[in-house]
């Protein structure tokens, strides 16, 4: 008997259910015993109910409950630093659901974004193969129609937030920090004057409404003048990870808010939110979680619920190989995988 069959039969014994994989070269239908996945991870259900989800179950601290607060009354945008996995993008989806203001506008930066993905997109080939089209490629460099401009125009999360309507949107600026070195600077205007403009609408000889696209839907919205101006500031919620500092100009802008890790009360009340109970072992392996972070190792909360999520799906005890699998999942995260 080979190393891997005796660790099979050891883990059958002990774990029964655990592997869906087995690694023994041959097909089997151990994927129909597989159980039901993390509610946080079931892809069965729409964006917006896993949303929904997580922000029903998002626990937020005294601080952070008045800051967002504060940030609703100033109308100012907010600013969310912390480590990794301390819930900084579910706070946005808190605030919505909890508001009634949802779903979130979500704009996730990458070292490629400007100012222009987020306000809108003007598919100008786009345009001009479709007026080609419709006039049988006779007149390719004639003007196209300005009354069919609209379908072609797409706002972005920050431009659909800052249309005029009764409600604000709450939307995402998702690590900013790892944005073009301009970004911050470039928002400045935007988010002190609640307002921006189109010019390839400002263009048209008659200033008249054109109907575009918003970000989240397909039900054209319109736009006067080029010019598209908030009547009720957005909930902006930044988050950063401190991978480069901000222009001062804005930071004075913004409110600050800084998510601390939580202490082991705050871990049992997201634990408690997101699996219903905590057993002995559970307990055990919170405290040892947290002071592993505690310490300074680096770690997220969702390697606590993965774990736990793992534990919890055995029959009885789980066996050691799946509580040695949990712990390498909760591991410190500049630790080697091997």
């Amino acid at each position: 008997m080979s190393v891997h069959d005796d660790q099979s039969d050891v883990t059958s014994a002990e774990d029964s259910g655990w592997l869906v994989y087995r690694g023994k070269g041959g097909p089997h239908d151990g994927l129909n015993q597989l159980s039901a996945p993390p509610s946080w991870r079931d892809f069965s259900r729409t964006p917006e109910e896993r949303m929904r989800d997580l922000a029903s179950r998002y626990r937020p601290s005294d601080d952070e409950i008045e800051m967002v607060n504060a940030a609703l009354f100033l109308r100012r945008p907010l600013l969310v630093t912390g480590p990794p996995g301390t819930g900084k993008s579910t706070l946005a989806a808190s605030i919505a659901y909890e508001l009634g203001i949802g779903p979130v506008l979500r704009w996730p930066i990458s070292s490629r974004s400007t100012l222009a993905d987020g306000l809108y997109h003007y598919d100008a080939i786009g345009r001009l193969n479709a007026v080609n089209i419709r006039r049988g490629g006779l007149e390719a460099d004639a003007e196209p129609d300005p009354e069919d401009i609209g379908q072609f125009i797409r706002l972005g999360p920050l431009g659909t937030a800052l249309l005029p309507n009764k409600q604000p949107r709450v939307l995402l600026i998702d690590e900013i920090d790892k944005g073009d070195v301009d970004l911050p600077n470039d928002l400045l205007h935007v988010f002190e004057e609640g307002e921006f403009t189109i010019p390839e609408l400002q263009r048209l000889v008659t200033p008249h409404p054109v109907e575009v696209l918003p970000y989240d839907s397909e039900t054209r919205v319109p736009v006067t003048g080029g010019r598209v101006r908030c009547s009720s500031f957005p909930v902006i919620v930044m988050t950063s990870n401190k991978e480069r500092e901000f222009p001062p100009a804005f930071l004075r802008r913004c409110l600050l808010l800084e998510i601390k890790k939580p202490d082991p009360a705050q871990l049992r009340e997201i634990v408690l939110a997101h699996l219903g109970s905590i057993d002995s072992a559970a307990e055990v392996r919170i405290e040892q979680f947290w002071t592993s972070w505690n310490r300074g190792e680096p770690h997220a909360t969702d390697q606590l619920l993965n774990a736990l999520a793992l534990l919890s799906g055995a029959t009885g005890e789980p066996g050691q190989p799946r509580r040695a699998a949990a712990d390498r999942i909760t591991r410190p995260l500049d630790q080697p995988a091997g």
